[in-house]
């Protein structure tokens, strides 16, 4: 169960937000002196800490610093009136995780404290290499795998945690590249100092480089106060950019000049910010082609690839395929309250003829799939999913067995959309070309969105946006919505 220490000298304060964010995952504590507060830091270790800037008997500010010493790691919330909040920002530029005016919107409070708690979980929870002789166990997260492929990574691991250099981790979607950054990340000389992840691709370009580098206020409509970027925030500490091939040019830009000076400024402001942070970047894409392409700076490409991890894909190393599912059953009878103890020879034969897609992500969704399903000690081949059992892709072919490709004359649909006086025919026709290439790239990949998301060389955010905006659906085929307004 995860801990929150709330320290604010109003009691009614308290008191709403224990009652209000307590939950069977989360414990919450409360202090109303900033002595009482780090003191429970101390005796306690919270996970996530909500801290008022106006106390008692110390400054927020002071108060903030103490809990830095106490614990680098743990994410720290700052509450303020209006009238403070110069205060909050000077606390966000030490490291503070987040501000928030008061009174507080409980929505909003959830959304933050949510993600920092996964950061907490992400600093604190130990990566562990898979050896011979370890005791099995469901606590931590652990890299599995003794095959050569997997042994190559542990050694880069090795080689690189050490060294304060960056470091780019390559693979497929779902082989398990978050983990690698974390290991690399506990085992280097920062891994007491905080961790900031970044997914690049979840983000919408047009905020990446505020969450990134902050902005003052004014920068851009709706900036109606400074904001301490991450870069900022982790001096001292480590950053992981996941999915770093879908930055923006501009934001790429940036980057490229903070990883030679460790200098930037905020969006909207001219004050050169000094800081001092590692990166560790990942991608899914071959980022040497779209190098190529003039989709990605060469010079930042260079910079990233100092070091470079390469995660193998599932089918690359099927002799880990028996270790893994023993892990993830084990990890699944715990979440789940099932005792399943072994796999019976046949589903373990139907698990080794598929070529699992997804990798490492998709092996673990089809044992706690599996583990739903079951009603026995021993997994057998009607608990696993039925694409599996049958060998039909999830995603079968249009009702006449042909799969016809989908065709498009686009001169044609020029024409007509020009002779019936159409408005915006620009983005009707990229809307028409993005239902032909989304659509026969999902019919080649069987439906799989990781490997068609590749194939694309977009993100698989992007792809679900293009299947919403293009009016198809992924489910027992591959099917188009009837046009809405011409599109």
């Amino acid at each position: 169960m995860a801990k929150l220490l709330v320290i604010d000298d109003e009691a009614n304060v308290c008191y709403s937000l224990e009652r209000t964010l307590k939950s069977e995952t989360l414990d919450v504590i409360s202090a109303q002196t900033a002595r009482e507060g780090l003191e429970r830091v101390r005796q306690d270790g919270p996970d996530a800490v909500i801290l008022d800037v106006r106390l008692p008997d110390i400054s927020g500010l002071e108060a903030y610093g103490q809990i830095r010493e106490i614990d680098p790691r743990v994410p720290v919330i700052i509450i303020t009136a209006h009238s403070t909040t110069e205060t909050a920002i000077e606390a966000m530029k030490l490291g503070a995780y987040e501000y928030l005016l008061k009174p507080v919107d409980l929505q909003q409070l959830r959304e933050v404290l949510a993600r920092a708690l996964e950061l907490s979980r992400l600093s604190r929870v130990p990566t562990v290499l898979d050896e011979p002789g370890q005791p099995r166990t469901t606590e931590g997260d652990r890299l599995i795998g003794r095959s050569a492929a997997m042994q190559d990574v542990y050694k880069a691991i090795g080689r690189v945690a050490s060294q304060d250099v960056t470091v780019l981790i390559l693979g497929e979607s779902g082989t398990g590249k978050e983990l690698v950054a974390r290991a690399v990340y506990q085992h280097s000389r920062r891994g007491m100092a905080p961790l900031l992840t970044i997914n690049c691709a979840a983000i919408p370009e047009t905020l990446l480089e505020s969450e990134l580098f902050g902005h003052e206020k004014g920068a851009f409509t709706g900036a109606d106060r400074r904001r301490i970027g991450k870069f900022e925030q982790a001096t001292g500490g480590t950053i992981f950019l996941d999915e770093v091939g879908d930055m923006s040019h501009a934001t790429q830009a940036k980057l490229l000049r903070l990883l030679q000076e460790q200098r930037f400024e905020r969006v909207g402001g001219n004050e050169t910010i000094q800081t001092d942070v590692r990166i560790i970047a990942a991608t899914n894409q071959d980022l040497a082609a779209a190098v190529a392409r003039g989709r990605f700076r060469q010079d930042l490409y260079y910079r990233l690839n100092v070091f470079a991890v390469h995660v193998p894909a599932l089918r690359e190393h099927m002799e880990d395929l028996p270790l893994l599912v023993q892990h993830f059953l084990l990890r699944g009878n715990a979440e789940l309250h099932k005792h399943v103890h072994r796999v019976s020879p046949e589903a373990a034969r139907v698990l080794a003829r598929h070529d699992w897609p997804g990798n490492v992500r998709e092996l673990e969704s089809t044992i706690k799939h599996s583990l739903v399903r079951a009603t026995s000690s021993v997994l057998t081949p009607d608990c696993l999913p039925d694409s599996l059992r049958t060998g039909k892709p999830a995603v079968e072919k249009t009702s006449d067995d042909q799969a016809a490709a989908p065709t498009l004359d686009v001169r044609r649909l020029v024409e007509r959309l020009l002779d019936d006086q159409e408005p915006d025919v620009y983005d009707k026709v990229v809307l028409a070309v993005d239902r032909v290439v989304v659509s026969e790239v999902l019919r080649r990949t069987k439906g799989n969105q990781v490997e068609a998301a590749r194939l694309l060389g977009i993100s698989r955010n992007t792809l679900r946006a293009k299947l919403h905006e293009s009016g198809l659906s992924v489910e027992k085929q591959v099917t188009s919505e009837p046009d809405r307004g011409g599109r």
